[in-house]
């Protein structure tokens, strides 16, 4: 048997949230290339639909959808739109922002736009979906949390706070869920190489941004940071049949971060 059979998502529709850049592209062209019918939800209308016309050009099944996750009533038309055509088998809580700052210089305004998108945002896509697979009585939720949430980093008081509740709530669907054949776990990444990391090196150290790629990317024990492909590749087996006996699960991709700097 090859990777193809052994992790196929043939017959699997799939939900990837703030699937059009990073992360969740990679997430997506993944799922997509296994065989799963694949829906993005982004906020960013030019990039989705650039994403989605690029992998229906490879003929892979994509369809774009214009989405806030932050938007209760929003969240709740795109999945009802998807779930009247065909059962919803995944959803990927990927959605979310970052903020560098301490308790100190984080404003109320910057709290309520993480809270908004990284906490509710998650809330939203999970109290729309669950109903869906409780029906089907089959279900896989993937959340994007962060090493941020086990341990503490500096500047990253609102971010941090967010991701642990991201956590608290897969265990807590997790077990909720269990009886409904729902299953919940997360993955923690520390430092992935995505055009966030770029953006921010150009606007914080313009001129120096190779110099601090390498600094950035030596914080990790494994001396680089992670690929976005590589976390696909691991929501990839999270998702598939492969992994049926795992949920209420935290999986850090880290290059040793937490143990290793412990």
């Amino acid at each position: 048997m090859n990777a193809m059979e052994l992790f196929s998502l043939i017959g699997k529709t799939a939900i990837v949230t703030g699937g059009a850049s990073g992360i969740g592209e990679a997430i997506s062209e993944k799922f997509a290339i296994h065989g799963a019918t694949v829906h993005i939800l982004d906020c960013n209308r030019e990039m989705g639909e650039v994403r989605a016309a690029e992998m229906a050009q490879r003929k892979l099944p994509t369809t774009f959808h214009p989405c806030d996750v932050s938007s209760e009533k929003e969240v709740g038309a795109v999945v009802s739109s998807i779930a009247a055509g065909r059962p919803i088998n995944i959803l990927v809580n990927n959605a979310g922002v970052a903020h560098v700052g301490t308790v100190e210089n984080t404003s109320e305004a910057d709290l309520d736009r993480l809270y908004s998108i990284n906490i509710k945002g998650v809330y939203n896509c999970l109290r729309a979906t669950i109903p869906h697979m409780k029906r089907n009585q089959n279900g896989c939720i993937l959340n994007m949390a962060s090493i941020a949430a086990e341990l503490g980093i500096a500047d990253r008081f609102a971010y941090s706070m967010t991701k642990g509740a991201v956590l608290a709530m897969t265990y807590s669907v997790a077990r909720d869920y269990i009886e409904y054949n729902i299953r919940c776990n997360a993955i923690s990444p520390a430092r992935i190489h995505t055009p966030f990391v770029d953006g921010f090196l150009a606007k914080n150290y313009p001129g120096n941004e190779k110099e601090m790629f390498e600094k950035l990317s030596k914080t990790q024990p494994i001396g680089r940071m992670g690929k976005p492909e590589e976390v696909a590749d691991l929501a990839l087996f999270l998702c598939s049949d492969n992994a049926s006996f795992i949920t209420g699960t935290n999986f850090p991709i880290d290059g040793g971060f937490i143990k290793l700097n412990s």
